[in-house]
């Protein structure tokens, strides 16, 4: 029986993490900004289930949920960095209060909940990490540059996290779901820069209608979605990263080629930048 840790429990991916581990009879501490929410979304948990509040940017509170969570179950086993929020517009759109709010949560509210909660980890000598990312955090499409920022963030944190923590027997997966129905595109969780520029209009513009249209329609299901991140947990190796959605391989897939043609393209002036009497 595993104990798990998940943030942004109370909708979305977070809330069917929750609900797919607690019927496979694992135990669950699931936090988030509205506890009351969660409790509704599983009255029948019981023991197995416990609530916390937790604004993931607010460090002693995330460290007052770990030792709450200790002390309830004696362990953490799994850690599911779930909880995020979006901004949309162009980059140069974005305020500086409008960026600072999205890296807050996405990518300071992460390190927050981890500095918390791998001290029981590193104790334990195991653990499972799963760090929330997004197809955008390795293939970052217009409108998207500031969210994308952010999981660019986690993209390279988690790297690193990977192998400095695999000695200790933890792993770390980034997982990178593509477009999932979920309420992503709602304005719960997707902020719109105040400030939009007509000159953006054929690029950022219109990814402001695509989410406008989309919402609720995309096409992953995020059941599925979960079942694989939980599914992993059941096996001994995870991989660094997991891609979720037909949509993302696609993505990735193209965002490998045109790195390997403009490397191929442009290899001949990186070689040339070393000094003359140093053999490349």
């Amino acid at each position: 029986m595993a104990v798990w840790f998940v943030t942004g429990a109370s909708r979305g991916f977070g809330a069917e993490i929750v609900r797919q581990v607690l019927d496979r009879g694992d135990q669950v501490v699931a936090t988030a900004r509205d506890p009351k929410a969660v409790l509704a979304e599983f009255p029948d948990a019981g023991d197995a289930l416990l609530v916390e509040p937790l604004d993931v940017a607010d460090q002693a509170r995330a460290q007052a949920a770990v030792e709450a969570a200790v002390a309830k179950f004696g362990r953490i086993d799994v850690l599911v960095n779930n909880a995020g929020r979006g901004l949309l517009g162009a980059v140069e759109e974005a305020s500086d209060q409008e960026v600072r709010a999205v890296f807050e949560t996405n990518v300071f509210g992460l390190l927050a909940v981890t500095r918390a909660v791998l001290p029981v980890m590193r104790a334990q000598r195991s653990g499972r990490v799963f760090n929330l990312s997004s197809v955008g955090g390795i293939a970052v499409g217009q409108g998207w540059g500031v969210y994308g920022g952010t999981k660019y963030a986690v993209e390279g944190l988690s790297e690193a996290m990977r192998v400095e923590l695999a000695p200790l027997g933890i792993q770390v997966t980034i997982v990178e779901p593509g477009v999932f129905r979920t309420d992503f595109l709602d304005s719960s969780s997707l902020h719109h820069t105040d400030r939009e520029l007509d000159d953006y209009a054929p690029t950022a513009g219109q990814t402001r209608i695509y989410a406008q249209a989309n919402n609720h329609a995309q096409l992953g299901d995020p059941v599925k979605g979960v079942k694989a991140i939980v599914d992993l947990v059941q096996g001994e190796r995870q991989p660094l990263r997991l891609q979720l959605g037909a949509d993302c391989v696609a993505r990735v897939e193209g965002k490998l080629a045109d790195i390997k043609r403009e490397l191929d393209e442009w290899r001949p002036v990186a070689l040339a930048t070393a000094f003359d009497d140093i053999d490349a």
